[in-house]
C-alpha cells in the first residue's frame, strides 16, 4: 500500500497538467452510435522486428459505424488471407496472427499495410516492415598473443557479428567480471577497448569481447586476448635495438586513434541521439576537452561520457548544427579535431496530424496537413485510399498543397482522406475523415457529475458535445441568471469552463447548454471547492546521539470532507519494520536510535484530491572512534613523524587530534599531552627531549566528545643529550660590572645528578686568558671591576657528576654604561625658512659616549622670554635617536633670536651640552589686528578702529582695508580697497549709502607680506550705526525678548497705576492723609501714571525717572530709564485684602483733595476691572 502512495503523490501534480492538456487538446470523437467513416484506432510500428521464435502478430484495429471490414497487402500486392493456412484474422479487427510452427519466419518477412472500410469511406495504415532478429555466431578464429611495449598505445578489436537489432558489446574477463575501465582504457562506440597507453598491469590472457542481442536475449563470445607488456628489463638486445631510452621513459605528447585527420563531419536527423567521440594516446594520459566552434553547447541536453571522450546531445535539433572541436592536452602538448555536424530531418507534423471534419450540409470546412522536413518533403493526398487525382470529382472539394478546402457539402460526400508527407529520409501518413450530418446537439459528459476542487486550484468543468452543425455552448450557475463569459470564468473551444483559481465561492450546480439548428440540450454538473491539505508543522532536522530518542512531529490542516492518511518514508522508500519506530497521528518516534536510523524522513498527508509533505533529516552522530595503525617514522634525534589511521566519525567531523605521551624511564603509567593537530590531517611532526623513552597515543575529538584512545605506539627512545645552557648573553648594571645570565636546564635536561655550570669570560680583541667560574643552583654570575662599556666573549658550559658536554658555542655581551663625557663640536644652524632652521653638530666620538648611543638632544629657546629670569628658562628640546648629525627645528616664530646647544646621550644617561648658538628667524608675515570697531557712525559715515596685530613678526608696513555692501541676500557688492599708514589705529569713512550693511577687512603687512585679515559688519540708520558681525540686531532673538519683557512690565505698571488710583478715599487712612498734607507732594494727571518717591524736608530733589516738580515734565533722555518702586524705605503695609495703606515712618504724603472727592465712594473690585478693561 505505502509504495501506491509514494507513486501516486509523485505523479499526483503530473498528473494534473496532463489533464488539463486532454481537456484542451482532445480531437473531435463522433458518438459510435451515429453513422462514421472507419478511424484507425492501433497499428503496429513502421519497423517491426520480431522473435523468430514467437508466432507473428501485426496489429490493425478500426473502429467505424458501420464497423469496418479489414484487407491486406504484402510488398505491394493483395495479401490472402483466407488462403493462407498458417495465417488467421482475428474477429472484429484487422489483427493478423501468424503461426510459424509449419513455416519459416524469412517466407512471412515484407512490407504490409491494412485498409480499414466500410460505405462511408476507406482507411490506411502506414506501412509496417516485418523482419525477423538475428542473432548470428562468431566466427571462429584463433587470436595470436598481442606483446606490446609499456607506455604506448594499444587498441583491442571486438568487430561483433551483425545483428538485428546491433548488438550490445560488453568486455569481462574469465570469471564473467566486467573489465575495469578508466580515463586511460576504455570502451569506444563501435565496441573496440583503447588503452591511451599500457601499463605492466595490463597484463593478461582473458580480455574476452561479448555481444548481447537485446530481441533473442542471447550472448555471443569472442575467443580470449592475451596481452602481454613488456618492460626495459624484459626487452632483449635485439628488440632494444628497435627501441631508445627516450621512447620507454620520456613523454609523449597527444594524437588521436580515433576519430583520424584533422576534421571529420556527420550527418544525424532531428529527435535523435548525436555521439561524437576522440580517443587519443600519449603518455601521460590525456585529457579530453569539448567546444562548440560556432555556439554554446546545450547544457540540458548535453552529457559527456566515457571519461569525456563521448559527447552525446539528445533530442537533436536544428540548432545543434554547427562544428564541434575535442582537445586532447597532457603535459608534453595538445591536439584538435574539428568534427562538422550536419541535421537532417524526417518528416514531421508542425502542429498536429489533421483532423477529423464533421459537417452538416451546406457548411464549409477545411482539412490541414501541415508538416516541414529536411530537405523540404513532398506532399500526397488519397481519397479512401486512391490517389486524389484518380478519385472521383466533387466541385465541393479544392485542393491547395496542404490544405483542402471544403464548400456547401452535401449528403453523401463523407469520405477519408490520407495526408502523406516524405522525404529521403522518412514519411508520415495521416488518415483525417470528412463525415456529413445532420445531428441535433447532445452533451457526452455524464450527468449531474461532481467536480471536487481544492481552494486556489484550477476548476475544470466538462461539457464534451456533439452535433452538427456544431453546438455553440454555454454555462450558467444556479439560478441562472447570466451567461458565465467572464472573469473569473474562461470558456474554452472544446465546451470546457475553467476557474483558474476556485474559491468557496464558486461551489454549487452548473448548466451546460449546448444549441444549434437542429435543438437544445441541457447538462448539470457540481463544483464543490475543497480546503488545501497543508502541514502546519513540519519535522526539524534532528541530530541525535546513538542511544537515545528522537521525535519528528507532523501536524496537518486538512479539508474535514476530506478523508486523509498519513504515510512515513525513510530515504523515499518505506519505513523499516522495527518496533522501536512509533507513528502515531501526528509524529513519528524512533527509540534507541542506531546509525542505521540516519536518513530522510518524509512525512506525507494524502487525500483523495490533493497532498502535501515535508522532510527532515536526521543525523546519528556518536564520539569517534579511536585512530589506528599508529606509526613512527622519519626518526631522529629530537624528533619523530607520527602517522595514524581515524576512526569512523560517526557523523561528526574530528575538529582536532590529541597526541598523548608516557616516559616509560621516569614516569611509567602517566600520560602527558605533548601535542594537537586539526582533524583533517592524519600526521604530526614531534619535537622530543633528550633521555626519554616515549611512548605515543592519539585521541579524536569531535561535538560528541573525546574518543578512546588508540592503541599506544611501539617505544621510542631518545638519547642522553649533550645540552649546553641556552639564552646566555651579558650586559652591565653599573659602569664596571658585566652580568652574564643564561636558561638554565632542565631535570630532563641534566642527564644525571650533579648539574653545576662552568662560567667563562674575556674581553675582547684583547690577547687575555679565559676567566672561569663554577655556579651552582643560579642561573647569572656578576664580574665586578670591568672598563667601563668594552665588548666581552663569554662561555657557559653544563657539567654534571658523569663530565662535561662539549665547548659551548661563544655568546658577546659589554660590560656597564657611563655617561657620556663629550659634547658635539662645530656645532652650528642653516635658516630654511622664517619657521624652520637645521642644525648640524659633528658626532661625539664613540669611546667618549662610553655606551650604546642612543641619539642627539637640541635644547633651544627665543633669548626675549629669558632676559629677565634667565635661571627659569622654558627650553624647547627636540631628540634625534640614532647617530644623527643634523636635524630640523620646526614651528619657530619669525623675526625672533633663538639659542640652542646640542648633547648625546646613551642607555646611561646624557653628555655635556655643546657649547650656545644663535640664529636669528627672517621676517613673516604678521598676525590679524587684535581688533576691529566701528565707532562715530552718522548717515553716511562711520570711522573703523583697530589694535595692531599680537604677532608683528617683523615690521609693520602697513594696513590694506576693504569694504564692500551686502545686500538683504547676503550677495556681496563692488570691494573698495585703502591703504593705510603703519602708524593709523583708525580710519573715516565717508559717503556711505544709507540703510546699507557694509562687510569690512583690515589686514596688517610686513616685508614678507600680508597676514590674515580681521572682518566686522556695519550698518548706517538714521541716528546711529548698529555695529554687527553676522545680522541686524532687530533680528537678534535675544533682543526681540528683552523688548518684549519691557513692553510687559510697562503694561504691569499700568494696571497696579490704575487700580491704586480708583481705590484712593476708600479707607480710613485718607482723612490722617489729608490733615497732614506735604506741600512738596505734587497730584497726578488723569493720563499720567508716572509714580513719585517720597522724600523728607533734607531732599527735594526728584528721583531719576520721576515727574519733575517744576513743570511736570519728563526729559526725552531719561524716559527710558528704569521706574522707582513706590513707597521705599518706609513702613507701608497692605491689609488683609491686599489694600495699601500708605501709613509712613517719616513725613506722610497725600493725594490732591480733589482727587480725593472724586473718589468718597471705595468702588468695587468689579468695577475695577472693568474700569480696567476700558483703559487696555
Amino acid at each position: 500500500f505505502e509504495s501506491h502512495v509514494i507513486m501516486e503523490w509523485r505523479r499526483m501534480d503530473v498528473g494534473v497538467l496532463l489533464l488539463f492538456l486532454v481537456h484542451l487538446a482532445t480531437a473531435l470523437e463522433v458518438p459510435l452510435d451515429l453513422p462514421q467513416p472507419p478511424t484507425i484506432t492501433y497499428q503496429s510500428p513502421k519497423d517491426y522486428i520480431v522473435d523468430p521464435r514467437e508466432n507473428i502478430i501485426i496489429h490493425c484495429e478500426a473502429k467505424g459505424k458501420p464497423h469496418p471490414s479489414f484487407s491486406w497487402t504484402r510488398n505491394g500486392t493483395h495479401f490472402d488471407v483466407e488462403n493462407d493456412p498458417n495465417v488467421d484474422m482475428k474477429p472484429q479487427s484487422g489483427t493478423l496472427v501468424v503461426d510459424i510452427s509449419r513455416e519459416r519466419v524469412e517466407h512471412y518477412e515484407g512490407v504490409y499495410q491494412c485498409t480499414a472500410r466500410n460505405k462511408h469511406g476507406t482507411a490506411v495504415s502506414h506501412n509496417i516492415v516485418v523482419r525477423q532478429s538475428r542473432s548470428p555466431l562468431w566466427s571462429k578464429e584463433k587470436i595470436k598473443p598481442i606483446v606490446v611495449q609499456e607506455g604506448v598505445s594499444l587498441v583491442l578489436p571486438c568487430r561483433p557479428p551483425a545483428g538485428l537489432p546491433p548488438p550490445i558489446i560488453f568486455w569481462m574477463d574469465n570469471n564473467f567480471q566486467k573489465l575495469p575501465q578508466s580515463k586511460r582504457v576504455s570502451q569506444s562506440l563501435n565496441g573496440d577497448l583503447y588503452f591511451s597507453n599500457v601499463r605492466r598491469e595490463d597484463t593478461r590472457n582473458d580480455y574476452i569481447c561479448y555481444a548481447r542481442f537485446p530481441h533473442t536475449q542471447t550472448i555471443q563470445q569472442k575467443q580470449p586476448i592475451t596481452v602481454r607488456v613488456l618492460n626495459l628489463d624484459e626487452i632483449n638486445d635485439t628488440m632494444a635495438a628497435f627501441y631508445n631510452d627516450t621512447d620507454l621513459f620520456s613523454g609523449e605528447r597527444p594524437t588521436f586513434l580515433i576519430p583520424s585527420g584533422s576534421s571529420s563531419s556527420k550527418m544525424v536527423l532531428r529527435g535523435d541521439k548525436l555521439e561524437m567521440e576522440c580517443i587519443a594516446e600519449g603518455l601521460p594520459t590525456p585529457h579530453i576537452s569539448w567546444t562548440k566552434i560556432s555556439g554554446d553547447l546545450p547544457s540540458k541536453r548535453t552529457s559527456f561520457l566515457n571519461y569525456n571522450k563521448t559527447l552525446h546531445i539528445e533530442d537533436v535539433s536544428a540548432s545543434d548544427e554547427g562544428d564541434y572541436r575535442c582537445t586532447a592536452k597532457n603535459q608534453f602538448g595538445s591536439v584538435h579535431h574539428t568534427i562538422h555536424v550536419m541535421v537532417k530531418a524526417a518528416p514531421y507534423w508542425i502542429d498536429v496530424p489533421p483532423r477529423n471534419l464533421v459537417l452538416a450540409p451546406g457548411e464549409s470546412g477545411r482539412l490541414s496537413c501541415l508538416a516541414s522536413g529536411t530537405p523540404k518533403p513532398t506532399i500526397t493526398w488519397a481519397m479512401n485510399g486512391i490517389s486524389i487525382e484518380n478519385s472521383p470529382k466533387d466541385l465541393s472539394r479544392k485542393v491547395e498543397d496542404d490544405i483542402i478546402i471544403f464548400t456547401d457539402v452535401q449528403p453523401g460526400s463523407s469520405a477519408v482522406y490520407q495526408c502523406n508527407i516524405s522525404n529521403e529520409y522518412g514519411y508520415v501518413l495521416s488518415n483525417a475523415f470528412v463525415n456529413v450530418l445532420s445531428e441535433p446537439p447532445r452533451v457526452l459528459t455524464p450527468p449531474n457529475k461532481v467536480y471536487q476542487i481544492i481552494k486556489n486550484h484550477q476548476a475544470l468543468l466538462d461539457c464534451s458535445s456533439f452535433g452538427s452543425p456544431m453546438p455553440k455552448i454555454t454555462w450558467f450557475k444556479d439560478s441562472r441568471s447570466s451567461i458565465l463569459q467572464e472573469d473569473p470564468y474562461i470558456l474554452h473551444d472544446n465546451g470546457t469552463l475553467e476557474i483558474r483559481v476556485a474559491q468557496a465561492q464558486h461551489n454549487g450546480k452548473y448548466t451546460c447548454v449546448a444549441t444549434n439548428s437542429l435543438g437544445i440540450y441541457e447538462n448539470h454538473v457540481y463544483l464543490e471547492v475543497k480546503e488545501p491539505t497543508r502541514i502546519l508543522k513540519q519535522p526539524e532536522y534532528k541530530e541525535v546521539q546513538r542511544g537515545r530518542s528522537v521525535v519528528f512531529e507532523c501536524t496537518v490542516k486538512h479539508d474535514p470532507s476530506l478523508i486523509p492518511t498519513m504515510t512515513w518514508l525513510k530515504d523515499d522508500g518505506e519505513l523499516p519494520d522495527d518496533e522501536r519506530l512509533i507513528v502515531d497521528s501526528d509524529s513519528l518516534t524512533i527509540t534507541d536510535v542506531t546509525e542505521d536510523d540516519a536518513g530522510v524522513y518524509t512525512c506525507i498527508m494524502n487525500t483523495t484530491l490533493d497532498h502535501d509533505s515535508a522532510t527532515a533529516k536526521l543525523t546519528v552522530v556518536e564520539r569517534p572512534d579511536p585512530p589506528t595503525d599508529l606509526e613512527l617514522t622519519d626518526q631522529k634525534k629530537r624528533s619523530v613523524q607520527l602517522t595514524w589511521t581515524p576512526g569512523d566519525e560517526h557523523n561528526s567531523p574530528v575538529q582536532k587530534f590529541l597526541i598523548q605521551y608516557e616516559d616509560s624511564l621516569h614516569h611509567r603509567g602517566h600520560w602527558h599531552n605533548l601535542t594537537e593537530v586539526p582533524g583533517t590531517k592524519t600526521t604530526a611532526h614531534l619535537k622530543l627531549s633528550p633521555h626519554v623513552h616515549y611512548t605515543f597515543r592519539v585521541l579524536a575529538l569531535n561535538a560528541v566528545g573525546f574518543s578512546n584512545p588508540s592503541r599506544p605506539s611501539r617505544m621510542y627512545k631518545t638519547e642522553p643529550a649533550d645540552e649546553n645552557p641556552t639564552g646566555v648573553q651579558g650586559f652591565g648594571t653599573e659602569h664596571n660590572n658585566l652580568v652574564i645570565s643564561w636558561k638554565p636546564l632542565t631535570n630532563l635536561q641534566s642527564n644525571g645528578p650533579g648539574l653545576h655550570y662552568r662560567v667563562m669570560w674575556r674581553q675582547k680583541n684583547v690577547e687575555s686568558e679565559w676567566n672561569t667560574v663554577t655556579v651552582s643552583n643560579n642561573s647569572k654570575f656578576v664580574v665586578s671591576g670591568t672598563p667601563t662599556f668594552v665588548p666581552y666573549e663569554i662561555k657557559v658550559q653544563a657539567v654534571n657528576d658523569h663530565g662535561a658536554v662539549p665547548d659551548p658555542a661563544i655568546a658577546h655581551g659589554y660590560s656597564g654604561e657611563d655617561l657620556p663625557v663629550a659634547a658635539p663640536e662645530n656645532v652650528h644652524a642653516v635658516v630654511r625658512n622664517s619657521t624652520l632652521v637645521e642644525v648640524f653638530w659633528d658626532p661625539v666620538p664613540a669611546h667618549l659616549i662610553r655606551g650604546n648611543i642612543k641619539g642627539y638632544k637640541v635644547s633651544y629657546w627665543r633669548k626675549h622670554h629669558y632676559k629677565h629670569n634667565p635661571d627659569h628658562m622654558e627650553q624647547d628640546i627636540l631628540v634625534f635617536s640614532g647617530n644623527h648629525t643634523q636635524g630640523m627645528l620646526p614651528g619657530l616664530h619669525p623675526f625672533s633670536l633663538y639659542l640652542f646647544n646640542v648633547r648625546v646621550y646613551n642607555g646611561k644617561g646624557e653628555g655635556p651640552r655643546s657649547v650656545t648658538q644663535q640664529f636669528k628667524t627672517p621676517e613673516g608675515v604678521p598676525g590679524s589686528p587684535t581688533s576691529l570697531i566701528v565707532t562715530n557712525s552718522n548717515l553716511d559715515s562711520l570711522t573703523l578702529e583697530w589694535s595692531p596685530p599680537h604677532d608683528h613678526n617683523g615690521h609693520i608696513t602697513g594696513y590694506t582695508l576693504k569694504y564692500q555692501p551686502v545686500n538683504n541676500s547676503n550677495e556681496l557688492g563692488p570691494v573698495e580697497e585703502l591703504a593705510l599708514a603703519a602708524n593709523e589705529t583708525s580710519v573715516t569713512l565717508p559717503n556711505l549709502k544709507y540703510s546699507i550693511r557694509y562687510k569690512f577687512y583690515l589686514n596688517a603687512k610686513t616685508g614678507a607680506g600680508a597676514g590674515a585679515a580681521i572682518s566686522q559688519e556695519a550698518v548706517i540708520i538714521r541716528e546711529e550705526a548698529v555695529a554687527s558681525r553676522q545680522v541686524d540686531i532687530a533680528t537678534q532673538g535675544w533682543f526681540i525678548g528683552l523688548m518684549c519683557a519691557i513692553a510687559l512690565l510697562i503694561l504691569i505698571l499700568l494696571i497696579i497705576c490704575f487700580i491704586q488710583r480708583n481705590k484712593g478715599g476708600k479707607y480710613p487712612v485718607k482723612e490722617k492723609e489729608d490733615a497732614h498734607t506735604d506741600p512738596e507732594f505734587q497730584p497726578m494727571k488723569d493720563d499720567d501714571c508716572t509714580f513719585v518717591e517720597y522724600s523728607d524736608n533734607e531732599d527735594h530733589k526728584p528721583l531719576k525717572g520721576s515727574r519733575s516738580p517744576s513743570n511736570g515734565t519728563v526729559k526725552r533722555d531719561d524716559s527710558d530709564d528704569s521706574l522707582v518702586d513706590y513707597g521705599e524705605g518706609g513702613d507701608g503695609q497692605f491689609n488683609e485684602d491686599g489694600s495699601f495703606i500708605g501709613q509712613y515712618s517719616g513725613k506722610s504724603a497725600s493725594r490732591d483733595t480733589a482727587e480725593g472727592h472724586e473718589s468718597s465712594e471705595a468702588p468695587s473690585p468689579i468695577k475695577a476691572m472693568n474700569s480696567l478693561n476700558s483703559f487696555v
